[in-house]
């Protein structure tokens, strides 16, 4: 392929989720319903947490983190997949794909280590729970979730380097957003040994995060059993939320990025499960099983009451 046609790569085209006009109309009203949940729920946890101080603790300074982070992996695509289903050519920058590579990587990487965070802080309050305030202080809360951060940075950018390496001569992306298996088959070169080794650099973190949050649940309900007849069904009260949380967010991750095969309406609707679904199911997870959360929405409801009351 000679040089002009390498550096002719000035933007890509993005075939979307559907090529029938009236499909990507019904498309643009779910997801745009769904986008404005997503938004409006985990801006409210957020506000909750820091509001209420009822919840200034470890486990929901984490819980608010999360909320945090799906915010941003919400919205690093789907604002754009939302209008492009209102756009006969769907196209998107050199530069944007890019950040959307960085950013996907980036926020994905460091909540698969958020989530182990959290399994640890279960663990503490579940098999510690006399020393929880003195190992999980907020102050090593911060600590852990900026390694959260750290690691989910140094991640996407030690992918993004190789990508911007590549000579593109393709244009056409099979999906709504850029994702790294899709843009390497782009590439004017021959690109299965590089997309297996790409897909494996995000497999070991995706399997490490979920082995070790795997083996962290074991132990918990493991030590629990041990001490307690009744201990074992409280336990699994406790983490079903969290366990239903790792099992949605990974499960997609794991076979998108460690499966062999490639199967595209498949990796479509775990891309959308992934990027859309899951923060929704987060947000309804967390809210709905809580009932700390549910009794803090329910006092600022009543505060909000009170406050129109006292001014009307």
């Amino acid at each position: 392929m000679d040089e002009t046609n390498q550096s002719a790569v000035l933007e890509f085209v993005l075939l979307g989720l559907s090529h029938s006009w009236n499909i990507q109309v019904l498309l643009f009203m779910i997801f745009l319903m769904l986008y404005l949940i997503i938004v409006s729920g985990n801006i409210l946890i957020i506000i909750v947490i820091f509001t209420d101080s009822h919840l200034h603790s470890p486990m929901y300074f984490l819980l608010a983190n999360l909320s945090f982070v799906d915010l941003w992996l919400l919205s690093v695509t789907t604002p754009k997949m939302i209008t492009d289903f209102l756009r006969e050519r769907k196209t998107i920058s050199f530069g944007g794909c890019m950040s959307q590579i960085l950013f996907v990587h980036f926020v994905g990487g460091g909540e698969m280590v958020l989530l182990v965070v959290m399994a640890y802080d279960h663990y503490v309050a579940i098999c510690k729970p006399l020393h929880y305030f003195s190992i999980m202080n907020l102050h090593n809360s911060f600590r852990l979730v900026m390694t959260a951060w750290t690691i989910g940075f140094v991640y996407s950018m030690s992918q993004l380097i190789v990508i911007m390496q590549l000579p593109f001569c393709g244009k056409e992306i099979d999906s709504f957003f850029c994702d790294i298996p899709l843009v390497i088959k782009l590439a004017c070169m021959e690109s299965s040994n590089l997309g297996m080794l790409m897909n494996g650099d995000s497999g070991v973190l995706a399997m490490t995060c979920f082995i070790l949050l795997l083996i962290s649940y074991t132990y918990i309900l493991f030590t629990v059993h041990k001490s307690s007849k009744t201990g074992a069904s409280k336990a699994i009260s406790t983490c079903t939320a969290h366990l239903t949380v790792v099992v949605l967010f990974f499960g997609p991750c794991i076979f998108i990025y460690v499966w062999p095969l490639s199967i595209t309406g498949v990796d479509k609707f775990l891309a959308v499960f992934y990027s859309v679904i899951t923060p929704l199911l987060n947000t309804a997870i967390y809210t709905l099983r809580n009932k700390e959360i549910k009794t803090a929405l329910e006092r600022l409801q009543n505060y909000f009451k009170e406050t129109k009351v006292n001014t009307s």
